[in-house]
Parts: structure tokens; sequence; C-alpha cells
């Protein structure tokens, strides 16, 4: 049997297998990684990205070897795994697909950033976005923050921060080390934190038609997240790619990397060097000289102790 030059075998996995990659795989990680993931390895001729979505890709020659392991694994860790192969999979209709009613629909929407760098906070933003605003951000040229350079960002932002109506919340790496446990993980923080800033928004606006939450959990993963919550909103639409559905979760994305990039500034000047973003070797370079410099404690203020950086900086 023939194998595909450059298959591509997705799914997501939960944090305890997460976990086991990391520690498995840590002896062939590159150095760098591509935007929001947390970190990507080479095995033999298969090419491993694992998603701060918790979604892990496999490409290469072997994919369809390398990844039969690890969803046997996550079978044995939750119970279930779905997965996507891209040689017996045609791409998804509904990832690509824009429903017309929804997106020139008066809309809430919510996105988040600073997941998956060490440095920084995280930053998650809700935007209400009326219909009758739609074409104005379309033409200012609003859309996905990974599509844009900071740069970019930078200039796009102040165009339409003050035509919408959005609520935003930071939480600074300290406050991310006291809620980070066991039984709260990143996935759980960032359900709690989109539901805080769309309970308060949706306070606020009466008309909207939808609220859509860019996807980064199953429905009822998310809604597990929130049982202790109180104010949980339900409502939600969940949509993979929710930036390309809705204009609303667009400017989500767009506002939360600008305050990231204004706080991881701030930072970087109040440390007095030049910090990198993401999780790469650089990162731990830099945060070695923070050690050196500030001592290990400063650390538990500036950067996300769970990530795998801590234990390189330790060693």
């Amino acid at each position: 049997m023939q194998k595909n030059k450059n298959s591509v075998i997705s799914f997501v996995v939960s944090d305890k297998t997460q976990e086991m990659m990391s520690e498995e795989l840590s002896w062939c990680m590159r150095d760098k990684t591509p935007a929001y993931a947390k970190w990507q390895a080479k095995d033999g001729d298969t090419v491993i990205t694992l998603y701060e979505s918790g979604k892990v890709v496999f490409q290469g020659k072997d994919a369809d070897l390398s990844s039969d392991f690890w969803i046997t694994t996550e079978k044995i860790n939750s119970g279930k795994v779905s997965v996507k192969n891209s040689s017996t999979d045609k791409k998804s209709k509904t990832d690509s697909y824009v429903n017309p009613k929804i997106y020139y629909s008066s809309s809430i929407g919510s996105d988040e950033v600073g997941t998956g760098d060490y440095f920084g906070p995280i930053v998650v933003t809700a935007t209400y976005v009326p219909k009758d605003k739609i074409s104005f951000l379309e033409e200012i040229g609003v859309k996905d923050s990974k599509k844009l350079t900071d740069d970019d960002i930078l200039k796009i932002v102040p165009k339409f921060i003050k035509e919408i109506k959005y609520e935003s919340i930071i939480l600074s790496n300290k406050e991310y080390n006291d809620f980070y446990s066991t039984d709260i993980n990143m996935n759980k923080i960032k359900a709690i934190l989109h539901n805080k800033v769309l309970f308060k928004l949706s306070s606020l606006v009466k008309d909207y038609e939808y609220i859509i939450v860019d996807q980064f959990a199953e429905k009822y993963v998310y809604f597990n997240y929130l049982k202790n919550t109180p104010n949980v909103v339900r409502n939600i639409t969940f949509f993979t790619k929710g930036e390309d559905k809705h204009l609303s979760v667009a400017c989500a994305s767009l506002i939360s990397r600008y305050i990231f990039i204004k706080e991881f500034d701030k930072l970087s000047k109040e440390l007095n060097m030049e910090l990198p973003k993401g999780a790469g070797t650089n990162v731990d370079d830099t945060a070695k000289k923070i050690v050196d410099k500030y001592g290990f404690e400063k650390l538990k203020e500036i950067a996300k102790l769970n990530f795998k950086n801590t234990e390189k900086i330790k060693k």
C-alpha cells in the first residue's frame, strides 16, 4: 500500500496527553514554533505541532504511524478522540462556510490572546458589532489578528475601537500562576474569562442576535468548566475560525492583541530588556537573564510557570 507523500492527521488532546507528548517528544522539539503553537517537533519524517487550542497535527509521510500511538493514548486518557485525516477526509465544509444570516447580523463575539506566550498577560475581549458597522469594519481591513502583524494591529485598532462596544479582561501572569492548578487548567481559565466578558457585554447590549465564541473546547466541556461559576452565559454559538464567521470575533481578536502588545511593551520597559513572544528557546535565554538579574521569584510575576520553559530554566 502506497503512503501519502504528505498526510495530515489532526485531533484534539487532553491536558494529560499534552503533558505526556511534551515529555516524550522533548528530545526532537524545534527551536522555532508556528504562531499559536505550544511547540513543534520533528520525529523522523513527521512534523508534529501542538497548538494552544489542544489540537495536535501530524504532517508527513509517516503521519499515520506516528499518530497511532497518541490516538490510542488519548482514547485511554479521555475516553474518545475525533480524528481528521487529509488522506481520507475532505476538508470540512462547516469550517470554511460563512452563513450570511450570521455574518450580517448584529452580534457579540469573543476571542483571546496570550495563552501561548511565556511572558505577557492573557487578554480576553468580547465586542458587539451591529450590522450597520460591518461595511465600515471591512473597509478598514478588520480580520483575524493572526493574519496581521503587530504593526498592522497598532494602526487598525485605533480606527474602530471607539466605534464599537467592548469588554476586556487582562489576566496578569501573577494571577494566572495563582489560579493554575491540577483542577484549573488553561482552558478552564479561558472559559471563565470568556464568560466574564460575555456576561458584562450582554448585560449592556440588548439587541444582539447571536453570541459567538471562537471555539477552543467542545461545547459540553466549555460549560463543564463553568459548572461552579455564577452568571453563566449559555446562548452561545461556537465556531472554529470564528473570526471569519462574524466580525465581532475578529474585532475581539484584534483588540485583545492590541492590549497584549501594549502590556508586553510595558513589561519590557519595566525589565529594561526586550522580551520575546512565544515560548521558544529565545524565551528560555531571556528568562535566564531575568533570573540572574532579579532572581527566580520575578518569574512568578511575569511568566506562566506551568510552561515547559520553567523546567528548562531551573535546570
